[in-house]
Protein backbone atom coordinates (compact mmCIF):
# COMPACT_ATOMS: atom_id res chain seq x y z
CA UNK A 1 0.00 0.00 0.00
CA UNK A 2 1.01 3.53 -1.10
CA UNK A 3 2.02 5.63 2.04
CA UNK A 4 1.66 9.59 2.50
CA UNK A 5 2.99 12.07 4.49
CA UNK A 6 0.36 14.45 6.61
CA UNK A 7 0.69 17.69 5.40
CA UNK A 8 -0.27 19.45 9.11
CA UNK A 9 1.79 17.13 11.68
CA UNK A 10 4.53 15.33 8.56
CA UNK A 11 3.74 11.84 10.15
CA UNK A 12 3.94 9.14 7.33
CA UNK A 13 0.39 7.32 7.65
CA UNK A 14 -0.87 4.60 4.52
CA UNK A 15 -2.60 6.11 2.38
CA UNK A 16 -5.96 5.83 2.70
CA UNK A 17 -9.31 7.61 0.79
CA UNK A 18 -11.96 9.24 3.13
CA UNK A 19 -12.95 12.32 4.56
CA UNK A 20 -10.38 15.50 5.84
CA UNK A 21 -11.73 18.33 7.80
CA UNK A 22 -12.75 21.48 5.42
CA UNK A 23 -9.86 23.78 6.93
CA UNK A 24 -7.36 21.66 9.32
CA UNK A 25 -4.89 20.48 6.93
CA UNK A 26 -4.38 16.89 7.90
CA UNK A 27 -4.45 14.00 5.48
CA UNK A 28 -7.76 11.26 5.28
CA UNK A 29 -5.38 8.82 7.11
CA UNK A 30 -4.24 11.27 9.65
CA UNK A 31 -7.75 12.23 10.25
CA UNK A 32 -9.16 8.92 10.51
CA UNK A 33 -6.73 8.20 13.04
CA UNK A 34 -7.33 11.34 14.93
CA UNK A 35 -11.30 10.23 14.79
CA UNK A 36 -10.41 6.42 16.23
CA UNK A 37 -8.33 8.39 18.78
CA UNK A 38 -11.22 10.15 19.70
CA UNK A 39 -13.34 7.48 19.82
CA UNK A 40 -10.69 5.56 22.45
CA UNK A 41 -10.57 8.48 24.59
CA UNK A 42 -14.60 8.72 25.16
CA UNK A 43 -15.01 4.59 25.25
CA UNK A 44 -12.14 3.69 27.71
CA UNK A 45 -10.53 6.79 29.36
CA UNK A 46 -13.14 9.34 29.53
CA UNK A 47 -10.75 12.23 31.11
CA UNK A 48 -11.94 15.51 30.28
CA UNK A 49 -9.16 16.83 30.97
CA UNK A 50 -6.78 15.20 28.59
CA UNK A 51 -9.70 14.69 25.99
CA UNK A 52 -9.46 18.66 25.96
CA UNK A 53 -5.73 18.71 25.00
CA UNK A 54 -5.59 16.49 22.30
CA UNK A 55 -8.28 18.23 20.14
CA UNK A 56 -5.99 21.60 21.13
CA UNK A 57 -2.45 19.78 19.97
CA UNK A 58 -3.95 18.50 17.03
CA UNK A 59 -5.67 21.63 15.72
CA UNK A 60 -2.70 23.44 16.53
CA UNK A 61 -0.68 20.76 14.70
CA UNK A 62 -2.67 20.65 12.00
CA UNK A 63 -3.46 24.82 10.80
CA UNK A 64 -3.86 24.54 7.53
CA UNK A 65 -3.59 27.00 5.65
CA UNK A 66 -5.13 31.47 5.54
CA UNK A 67 -8.67 31.54 5.81
CA UNK A 68 -10.72 33.06 8.32
CA UNK A 69 -12.02 29.97 9.92
CA UNK A 70 -8.42 28.24 10.26
CA UNK A 71 -7.37 31.48 11.64
CA UNK A 72 -9.22 31.47 14.75
CA UNK A 73 -8.92 27.50 15.10
CA UNK A 74 -5.18 28.37 15.25
CA UNK A 75 -5.54 31.24 18.11
CA UNK A 76 -8.41 29.20 20.33
CA UNK A 77 -6.55 25.94 20.57
CA UNK A 78 -3.15 27.21 21.36
CA UNK A 79 -5.29 29.58 23.85
CA UNK A 80 -5.76 26.20 25.31
CA UNK A 81 -2.52 25.05 24.85
CA UNK A 82 -1.25 28.18 26.82
CA UNK A 83 -4.10 28.20 29.38
CA UNK A 84 -3.33 24.60 30.10
CA UNK A 85 0.17 24.34 30.15
CA UNK A 86 1.46 27.29 31.18
CA UNK A 87 -1.60 28.42 33.85
CA UNK A 88 -2.44 24.76 34.65
CA UNK A 89 -5.99 25.93 34.19
CA UNK A 90 -8.82 23.00 33.47
CA UNK A 91 -10.68 22.30 30.99
CA UNK A 92 -13.71 23.78 31.82
CA UNK A 93 -11.96 27.35 32.49
CA UNK A 94 -10.58 27.23 29.54
CA UNK A 95 -13.56 26.60 27.58
CA UNK A 96 -14.92 29.86 29.21
CA UNK A 97 -11.83 31.39 28.42
CA UNK A 98 -11.80 31.11 24.93
CA UNK A 99 -15.43 31.42 24.58
CA UNK A 100 -14.52 35.06 26.16
CA UNK A 101 -11.36 35.38 23.31
CA UNK A 102 -14.11 34.39 20.67
CA UNK A 103 -16.46 37.02 21.61
CA UNK A 104 -13.60 39.66 21.46
CA UNK A 105 -12.50 38.34 18.19
CA UNK A 106 -8.98 40.03 16.70
CA UNK A 107 -7.24 37.52 15.92
CA UNK A 108 -5.04 37.03 12.92
CA UNK A 109 -3.26 34.59 11.26
CA UNK A 110 -0.25 33.25 12.42
CA UNK A 111 2.33 32.13 10.52
CA UNK A 112 3.24 28.47 11.45
CA UNK A 113 6.31 26.95 12.49
CA UNK A 114 8.37 24.86 10.20
CA UNK A 115 8.16 21.72 12.75
CA UNK A 116 5.15 21.69 14.36
CA UNK A 117 6.13 19.45 17.19
CA UNK A 118 8.35 16.00 17.15
CA UNK A 119 5.20 13.70 18.50
CA UNK A 120 1.94 13.10 16.54
CA UNK A 121 -1.14 11.58 16.83
CA UNK A 122 0.04 8.40 15.67
CA UNK A 123 2.06 8.07 19.22
CA UNK A 124 -1.11 8.47 20.85
CA UNK A 125 -3.42 5.77 18.81
CA UNK A 126 -0.38 3.29 20.65
CA UNK A 127 -1.20 3.89 24.20
CA UNK A 128 -1.61 1.29 26.29
CA UNK A 129 -3.86 1.99 29.60
CA UNK A 130 -4.72 5.09 30.71
CA UNK A 131 -1.46 6.40 32.25
CA UNK A 132 0.35 5.72 28.94
CA UNK A 133 -2.22 7.64 27.32
CA UNK A 134 -1.93 10.61 29.51
CA UNK A 135 1.61 10.63 29.48
CA UNK A 136 1.63 10.54 25.73
CA UNK A 137 -1.19 13.19 25.55
CA UNK A 138 0.55 15.17 27.77
CA UNK A 139 4.05 15.03 25.89
CA UNK A 140 2.44 15.83 22.57
CA UNK A 141 0.48 18.76 24.14
CA UNK A 142 3.91 20.16 24.77
CA UNK A 143 5.69 19.72 22.35
CA UNK A 144 3.01 20.77 19.86
CA UNK A 145 2.95 24.11 22.54
CA UNK A 146 6.71 24.15 22.01
CA UNK A 147 6.76 24.28 18.65
CA UNK A 148 4.59 27.55 18.62
CA UNK A 149 6.63 29.42 20.96
CA UNK A 150 7.81 32.37 18.73
CA UNK A 151 3.83 33.13 18.74
CA UNK A 152 3.45 33.03 22.41
CA UNK A 153 3.03 36.74 23.39
CA UNK A 154 0.46 37.08 21.08
CA UNK A 155 -1.69 33.78 22.09
CA UNK A 156 -1.19 35.35 25.54
CA UNK A 157 -2.63 38.84 24.76
CA UNK A 158 -5.25 36.64 23.26
CA UNK A 159 -5.46 34.44 26.23
CA UNK A 160 -6.11 37.74 28.57
CA UNK A 161 -8.24 39.82 26.46
CA UNK A 162 -5.27 42.50 26.30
Amino acid sequence: MDDEICPGCRARFDRCDGPTHPYIGASAACWTTYGEVLAREYEDFNEPEIHRLIVDAYAAQHPGTESRQSTQSVAIHLIGLCSRIEKGLPAKAITIQIGKAVKRGGFCWLTPPQDLGTITIRDICHATDLEDHIRRVQGWARSVWSAWQMHADTVKRWAEGL
